[in-house]
C-alpha cells in the first residue's frame, strides 16, 4: 500500500505514525496510508516558510503568474485521475468530483491573472509637493485549515490567492480526506513552486490545527469547518492580533412562493438540498413553502427525492454517494430520530445497505416542521431537508432571516416584486433567485453573514483583502 508525507520545504517528510484513508462508499477500500505529524512537524513547515518569506514576497508578479497557471494547467490535465480519487476518498458522485478538480484548475488560473493585476493608488496628498501612494504587501506566512467536503476545490482557493499576492503557505488538510491535499502539494511541487513557499503538514486538527493557530510567526488564519472550532480559533488569533477568516456553517433557507414555476422550485430544491450528499455548507436545509403551493410541491419534491439513485459514486448512475464517515452518519440518523419526534411526517432518511459496506443514507424530508424546532435550527450536514409552510413573502422572509447562520439563500417565484424583496431583505452573504442555493462561481465573493463567516470574503478580488496588508507611503517632491 502507498505511504504518503507531508511536504515541507520542498522534501516529502515522513513522521511515522501512518494512518489509513478508507473509502466510504466501500470501506474495504483503502486509499492510501498518510503519516501524520504533530506541532513539531509544524514548527519544521513554518521554519521552511520562513527562509523562503522573503524572496517569494519579492517576485515577480509574471514568476507568480507562471507557477500558478502551471498548477491550474496541470490539474486539468489530470482531471479523470484526480476525480477519480476525489470520489473515492470524498465518496460525491464522479461526474461532481471532476467538476470540482476542473474548479480547482480554474480558480489556479482566474489568480494567476490577479498576481498581475494587484493594484494601488496614487493619490495627492491635501500638503503641497507630497504624493500619497497606496499599496499592498503580503502579509507573510499564512496558515490554511481546510475540511473534507470540498478536498481539492477550498484547497486552491485559499492557497493560490495566498501565493499569488507573495504570501507563504502552510496547509493543515482534513485527516478524513488527505490524498486530494497531497496531489495539490505533489502538483505545486512538480510545477517549480520553490521550497519552503508552500507546505502541507498532515494531521489531526486537534495537534496540528491547533499549532497552526498558536505559532507566533504565522500572520493569518484562514479556516472552514465547524462553528464551534471555528469560534475557538476566532478567540485565539483577536488574543494573538493575527489576521483570521472563517468559514462556518448554514442552515440556508430556500422559499417556493406560490407563483414559482413548480418543476423548476423542485430542481432547484432536489439539487440544494440533496446532492453532494447534502455535505455543502451552502446547502437547502430548510424549505420555505408558501401555503398555496405546499402540497402540490411536497408531493412532486418527495417522489423526485425517493427516486434518486444512492450508491457507489464511480457509478455513473449514481446520483447521490455516501455519507464521508460512520461518525457523520450517526450523527445524520440522530437528526432523523429527532425529526421523527418532531415533524408531522418523516420520508425517507434511514440508513443504506448496499452492495459494498459503506456509508449510505436515503435522502430524508422532514414535512410539517416549523422554525423553533432542533432540525431547523441546528446544522446537519447530511442530505435531511425540512419543510415549512408560511402564508405570504412577509412571513417567508421572516422564517427565513430567524437563524443565527446567514451564509446562502434563495427564492423560487415567477414575480420581480418578489424576488427583489427578498434580495434586499434576506440576512445571508449569497442570493439565489430560481436557483438552487449550492452552487458558486470562482471569479466573485464567497462567504456570509451573521454565524456563518467571519473576517474578509473568499475567492474573486475580495481575497486580498484577507491575504495583504495596506501600506500608505508619504513622498516629499518639492
Amino acid at each position: 500500500m502507498k505511504k504518503h508525507q507531508s511536504l515541507i520545504g520542498g522534501e516529502w517528510v515522513d513522521f511515522g505514525n501512518y494512518n489509513p484513508d478508507i473509502n466510504p462508499a466501500d470501506t474495504t477500500d483503502i486509499i492510501g496510508e498518510f503519516s501524520y505529524g504533530d506541532d513539531g512537524a509544524v514548527d519544521q513547515a513554518v521554519a521552511a516558510a520562513k527562509s523562503a518569506k522573503a524572496g517569494w514576497a519579492a517576485s515577480t508578479p509574471q514568476q507568480r503568474h507562471d507557477l500558478l497557471a502551471a498548477v491550474g494547467n496541470k490539474l486539468a490535465e489530470r482531471v479523470e485521475e484526480i476525480g477519480n480519487l476525489l470520489a473515492r476518498e470524498e465518496g460525491k458522485t464522479l461526474a461532481e468530483a471532476k467538476g470540482e478538480t476542473m474548479r480547482a484548475s480554474q480558480v489556479f488560473k482566474f489568480f494567476a491573472g490577479e498576481a498581475l493585476r494587484l493594484a494601488g493608488e496614487l493619490l495627492p496628498s491635501v500638503r503641497n509637493d507630497i504624493d500619497v501612494e497606496i499599496t499592498r504587501e503580503p502579509v507573510g506566512i499564512v496558515g490554511l485549515i481546510t475540511p473534507w467536503n470540498f478536498p481539492i476545490a477550498i484547497p486552491a482557493w485559499k492557497t493560490a490567492p495566498a501565493l499569488a499576492f507573495g504570501n507563504c503557505v502552510v496547509l493543515k488538510a482534513a485527516d478524513l480526506t488527505p490524498a486530494c491535499a497531497h496531489v495539490l502539494a505533489e502538483t505545486l511541487n512538480e510545477c517549480g513552486c520553490p521550497p519552503g513557499v508552500f507546505n502541507l503538514v498532515l494531521g489531526r486538527g486537534s495537534t496540528v490545527g491547533d499549532a497552526l493557530v498558536n505559532h507566533p510567526d504565522i500572520g493569518a488564519i484562514s479556516f472552514t469547518g465547524s462553528v464551534p472550532v471555528g469560534n475557538r480559533i476566532a478567540e485565539t488569533c483577536g488574543r494573538l492580533r493575527k489576521k483570521v477568516q472563517l468559514e462556518m456553517g448554514g442552515k440556508n433557507p430556500m422559499v417556493v412562493m406560490d407563483d414559482a414555476d413548480l418543476s423548476l422550485a423542485v430542481d432547484a430544491c432536489l439539487n440544494g438540498a440533496f446532492f453532494s450528499t447534502g455535505q455543502r455548507c451552502t446547502a437547502s436545509s430548510r424549505l420555505i413553502v408558501q401555503s398555496g403551493i405546499h402540497d402540490q410541491f411536497v408531493d412532486a419534491l418527495s417522489k423526485a427525492m425517493t427516486s434518486l439513485k444512492v450508491g457507489n459514486p464511480l457509478d455513473a448512475t449514481t446520483q447521490i454517494g455516501p455519507v464521508v464517515d460512520e461518525k457523520q452518519l450517526l450523527s445524520n440518523l440522530d437528526y432523523v430520530t429527532i425529526a421523527k419526534s418532531e415533524a408531522r411526517e418523516v420520508i425517507g432518511g434511514d440508513r443504506l445497505e448496499l452492495e459494498t459496506p459503506g456509508f449510505f443514507q436515503a435522502p430524508g424530508l422532514f414535512v410539517g416542521t416549523t422554525n423553533d424546532m432542533r432540525i431547523n435550527r441546528e446544522e446537519i450536514f447530511g442530505p435531511c431537508a425540512s419543510v415549512l409552510k408560511v402564508g405570504d413573502l412577509e412571513e417567508a422572509i421572516s422564517v427565513a432571516n430567524d437563524t443565527e447562520f446567514g451564509l446562502s439563500s434563495g427564492i423560487c417565484t415567477s414575480s420581480l416584486k418578489s424576488a427583489r424583496e427578498f434580495r434586499r431583505r434576506s440576512e445571508a452573504g449569497m442570493l439565489m433567485v430560481n436557483l438552487p442555493t449550492a452552487g458558486v462561481d470562482y471569479h466573485v465573493p464567497f462567504g456570509g453573514r451573521k454565524g456563518s463567516s467571519f473576517g474578509p470574503r473568499e475567492q474573486g478580488r475580495y481575497a486580498s483583502e484577507f491575504y495583504t496588508i495596506v501600506k500608505t507611503s508619504y513622498v516629499f517632491a518639492g
